[in-house]
């Protein structure tokens, strides 16, 4: 309980300070590009939201030095080790300028620290063959630094309305918060409850109002920690299915193997280009749009919240069964199917229109 209210109180005062006085780092951190094509809020906001997360994490180190030392040389690895991917987003945030590829970089960096320090490796999928291969020592590390960089790169992903990535990102962390309460392993169970009270502190002035965002640095940051604790549950109970994390993080995952796909393969262009067709903005404009359907600020922003919840349903289809068959590895297996499927689904008829009508939110007619 000490680290949940304490990371929940740290951020949400630190994520208050930077809101009421945002006039006084605008200029460098408010995100100021409101027509870009995976840009859908109407007034400049700032994008440091991560910067909170970070410091309340800090503060759950500060407090398992006194009441968890088992945990706490382990926890303050971890949060050194997302340092690298953290500040490369944050620098993004700030400059702007910041490439694609080196922001890449820096993730495969924190992913070889977690795997170096934290040994974070991955040395099973639950896949014949692969799990052969993943015993090579190159091998596991390779695929382990790119899981943890892919998770980061997911998280931000997703992270295009008003409390979609946190939102998500809290029902994955309590998932893991669960189990590892059930295995005894107080390194996953403080660092997940941690990052849950962190979150709540944000998600405060980020849901519905939009006040401020987590910006490439804050979906990183989360990004990373959810892709390390999920690694290190695998490596740390070989009892635990490695379908399980994959279950509990489709939703990010999935689409951003779908955006690689659709991007590279369907229309030729670089993975790493933004388009305008991720799912979530396709619920916003298929489903969303019409409802409130002015360009006043206060409406756009009202629309914004609207869209998250869609999502946040979407991505329970695979957080719920995953805690409830977390156990089962084949039940496992046939969400991950059926999660993939409904995706495919309600991303094509939305494409061409065929969105059923209960889902369409309509406009209330005025007496």
């Amino acid at each position: 309980m000490a680290y949940v209210l304490g990371a929940f109180i740290v951020s949400l005062v630190i994520t208050l300070l930077l809101v009421r006085y945002r006039r006084l780092h605008a200029e460098y951190t408010a995100d100021t590009d409101l027509l870009g094509v995976q840009k859908f809020h109407a007034l400049a906001v700032p994008r440091v939201g991560g910067v909170a997360l970070v410091l309340a994490m800090a503060f759950v180190c500060v407090i398992a030095a006194f009441r968890d030392s088992e945990v706490v040389s382990a926890l303050t690895l971890l949060m050194i080790s997302s340092m690298p991917v953290f500040l490369g987003g944050l620098a993004e945030d700030i400059s702007k300028k910041v490439r694609a590829r080196v922001r890449l970089s820096l993730a495969l960096a924190s992913g070889a620290i977690a795997y170096l320090w934290l040994g974070a490796a991955v040395t099973k999928v639950g896949i014949i063959g692969l799990d052969w291969v993943l015993q090579f020592g190159l091998v596991s590390f390779l695929f382990s630094i790119f899981a943890i960089a892919g998770a980061a790169n997911a998280i931000n992903i997703i992270d295009g309305y008003n409390g979609l990535a946190s939102v998500v990102s809290a029902m994955i962390l309590a998932g893991l918060a669960y189990v590892s309460y059930y295995l005894g392993d107080r390194l996953i169970l403080v660092a997940a409850v941690g990052m849950l009270g962190a979150i709540g502190g944000f998600l405060i002035w980020n849901y519905p109002r939009g006040l401020i965002f987590l910006g490439d640095g804050g979906a990183y940051f989360i990004g990373f920690v959810i892709g390390t604790l999920s690694i290190l549950m695998l490596a740390r109970h070989p009892n635990v299915s490695p379908w399980f994390p994959l279950l509990l993080c489709i939703y990010p995952v999935f689409e951003t193997l779908f955006s690689m796909y659709r991007k590279k393969l369907v229309r030729g262009k670089s993975p790493g280009a933004p388009d305008g067709v991720h799912l979530h903005m396709l619920v916003y404009k298929r489903l969303v749009r019409w409802a409130v359907g002015s360009s006043e600020a206060r409406l756009i922003t009202q629309r914004n919240a609207m869209t998250s919840p869609y999502l946040w349903v979407l991505s329970s289809m695979g957080t719920i069964p995953a805690v409830l068959f977390w156990q089962y590895e084949y039940v496992l297996m046939f969400f991950v199917a059926l999660f993939s499927i409904s995706y495919v689904v309600l991303y094509r008829r939305l494409v061409l229109f065929r969105m059923p009508r209960w889902l369409v939110l309509q406009k209330k007619r005025r007496r």
